[in-house]
């Protein structure tokens, strides 16, 4: 009895050299690297997943934050595999004792006694489940970790990395691919099939074993049901459900922004954007819809802003991604550098109202005219003599904006582009008379950035798709008047056929070779631009701005908002008058040559215009001649044809077809002459 004390105080020092131990050996314990890596994820400015990537093992490994996933599959989680993971330091006691029982009672393991903390041990080393060797490196890893971490942090790591079949892991991937949704609401049939899936994932796929993943969940539910977190009403309805027969695709929305934001920024693992998801995708169908019946090679782009933040809210690139696509879908064609065709005339006319040149009531003469050998001509071939400016723009007139453009110098409309924050690109680098008919090459996104100069009053607006403020100073490209009378021009324009009169400012473009067509938009809060055409440049015969890309460009804005918001009112310093109210220099564009025209009454050949095309193989020609004295004499390519003639409007011979000079001489020897061609 003399040597019980003794007995004792050895036990107990024996007891603590073994607790030492135990703890030595869990503190020397080597953990993993516990940040894996993930899956780049692009999401929109509500944190909607537009577009993930798989990690470099070709794994969709996405967890997600415990507060994003339903509190109920937790709870189900929990109570199926570890019901007293908020009790214990890693390793579970009672289940090791219960496991050991059944083994020796049954002559077979029946359950491991693995606590969740344990599961995640094995999934951080990728370790087995059956040899002592790993369930003891599992045990000591076990409790380090519980040692370092949070039951909350652990718990996150298990929803990462467990798997759910295939080359998915983590809860977040796999609510994704089974369900197609986020797992912040889920159906108890769903955490029920969640649940059971990292236990053997493979052979309990729903897409490929029906049946083994339907009897998993059924036991999970039962389970759930004893445990107290599910009804049993509940469960008999998730025992109803079908289990899912196909694997989702994951989100790939915005694909090409999304390939450009990751670019970027490489080193991010979540990059927020601007783009609106549901918009984003209506667009993107849209895009699709637009090029049914059109050649199989034509591709479509569209870019939508908010012209007061200059956030994109929208950018489709094509109509297709797939990189085989014949109609060449893996490129952005929101980037690509192209003509511009008309689309520019509108800042040629707001430069020329800020250089006192013209009005929008301004008389301008659409006749032909030649520039050394540039001689530009009408889409049609036709001119319409004099008109306002207003009618210039709103019929898309060639010869009015060159004329302009000569007075105003084709280098500060460049100038004036770049001041937008475009970078126009110039064939040769040296800008011609042709830059303000699509001479100059500019992107979707450029020509939408510099349409929302005019409803912000003139102010240039950066576009951007990173979230950030943008706080540098804004450049005035234009002045506020001038802006507004773009808008109120361009909202007058008639819509397409089938688009309703909605007010919507918009202007149209195709350039040379119908090689693209256009169509820019704008209202009170928003800016579009639509662009269809090939991306190798190929003509599309037949296609124009006005009938192909201006429908889409109206359904855009439908789909932005049922209404139109209205474009603001005009700014004090606006000019409203008619053409007669306008003081004398703006009545009618002379430009810098007119000094040295003719006087207003001077003999002048009315019809044909000089430079005309006439169609028909005509032999001959109705001449009309106003002011002169009478009688009159003319002569057709250097022969008389008509001799004393005291009429204004006569008919004259031709002598065939090809080119013709009509010379008129009035009584007093003045003289005036066009040449002509005769198809």
């Amino acid at each position: 009895m003399r040597f019980a004390p003794f007995v004792l105080v050895a036990a107990l020092l024996l007891a603590a050299a073994v607790r030492d131990g135990v703890d030595r050996w869990i503190v020397e314990t080597d953990l993993p690297n516990l940040l894996t890596d993930t899956s780049v994820q692009v999401v929109d400015r509500e944190g909607k997943l537009l577009r993930a990537y798989t990690v470099e093992d070709g794994l969709w490994r996405m967890g997600s934050p415990l507060a994003a996933v339903d509190d109920s599959y937790i709870d189900m989680l929990v109570a199926y595999e570890d019901r007293r993971f908020w009790l214990h330091r890693g390793v579970d006691p009672w289940a090791v004792m219960r496991a050991v029982y059944q083994a020796v009672w049954n002559g077979e393991v029946v359950s491991g006694g693995s606590t969740l903390t344990m599961q995640v041990a094995r999934l951080l080393e990728d370790s087995g489940t059956g040899a002592w060797q790993g369930k003891l490196r599992q045990v000591r890893l076990a409790l380090a970790l519980e040692r370092q971490l949070s039951k909350e942090e652990i718990l996150t790591l298990y929803l990462l990395h467990a798997p759910y079949g295939g080359n998915l892991e983590g809860v977040r991937a796999a609510t994704l691919a089974w369900f197609g949704k986020e797992p912040l609401r889920l159906t108890p049939a769903q955490s029920a099939l969640l649940v059971a899936l990292p236990q053997n994932p493979n052979d309990r796929r729903p897409d490929r074993h029906p049946n083994e993943a339907t009897e998993a969940r059924e036991r999970v539910l039962q389970r759930a049901v004893v445990a107290g977190v599910l009804s049993d009403d509940a469960a008999t309805a998730a025992l109803m459900t079908p289990v899912p027969n196909q694997r989702r695709e994951f989100p790939s929305i915005a694909p090409h922004m999304a390939d450009r934001v990751v670019a970027a920024r490489p080193e991010a693992v979540e990059h927020h954007v601007t783009l609106e998801r549901d918009l984003q995708l209506s667009l993107e169908q849209l895009a699709a819809k637009a090029l049914r019946g059109l050649e199989d090679r034509v591709s479509i782009a569209m870019v939508v802003a908010d012209h007061h933040s200059g956030e994109i809210l929208a950018s489709v690139g094509s109509a297709g991604f797939s990189s085989g696509d014949h109609r060449q879908g893996f490129v952005d064609m929101t980037l690509a550098k192209r003509s511009p065709g008309s689309t520019l005339k509108p800042l040629v006319y707001g430069l020329s109202f800020d250089q006192g040149l013209v009005h929008p009531e301004t008389l301008i003469a659409d006749a032909p005219v030649r520039f050394g050998t540039y001689a530009p001509q009408n889409f049609d071939g036709r001119f319409r003599g004099e008109l306002r400016v207003r009618e210039a723009l709103a019929q898309s007139l060639n010869l009015p904006v060159v004329l302009l453009t000569d007075e105003i110098g084709p280098a500060n409309l460049m100038a004036t582009m770049r001041k937008a924050g475009t970078v126009p690109e110039v064939p040769g680098g040296v800008a011609g008379l042709a830059v303000a008919l699509g001479g100059v090459g500019l992107s979707l996104e450029e020509l939408v950035q510099l349409y929302a100069v005019i409803p912000q009053g003139g102010l240039a607006q950066e576009l951007h798709w990173q979230p950030e403020e943008i706080t540098q100073e804004r450049q005035r490209v234009i002045s506020r008047s001038a802006a507004w009378h773009l808008g109120d021009i361009l909202s007058g324009i008639s819509p397409p056929k089938g688009a309703s009169r909605n007010g919507l400012a918009f202007k149209t473009g195709t350039s040379y070779g119908h090689r693209d067509t256009w169509a820019i938009g704008f209202d009170g809060q928003h800016v579009a631009g639509v662009w269809i055409g090939r991306p190798d440049g190929t003509p599309v015969p037949g296609a124009f701005g006005a009938e192909v890309a201006a429908p889409v460009l109206f359904e855009v804005f439908q789909r932005i908002a049922p209404e139109l918001t209205p474009l603001g009112p005009p700014p004090p310093e606006t000019l409203i008058v008619s053409t007669g109210q306008l003081p004398e220099p703006l009545r009618k564009f002379r430009g810098r040559n007119a000094l040295f025209e003719k006087p207003e009454d001077a003999l002048a050949v009315a019809f044909p215009p000089d430079g005309a095309t006439l169609e028909g193989g005509n032999s001959e020609v109705i001449l009309k001649v106003k002011n002169g004295a009478l009688p009159f004499t003319v002569l057709t390519n250097g022969a008389p044809v008509v001799q004393q003639s005291r009429m204004r409007e006569m008919v004259v011979p031709l002598t065939g077809k090809g080119s013709a000079t009509v010379t008129v001489i009035d009584a007093k020897g003045a003289s005036d002459r066009v040449t002509f061609w005769v198809n």
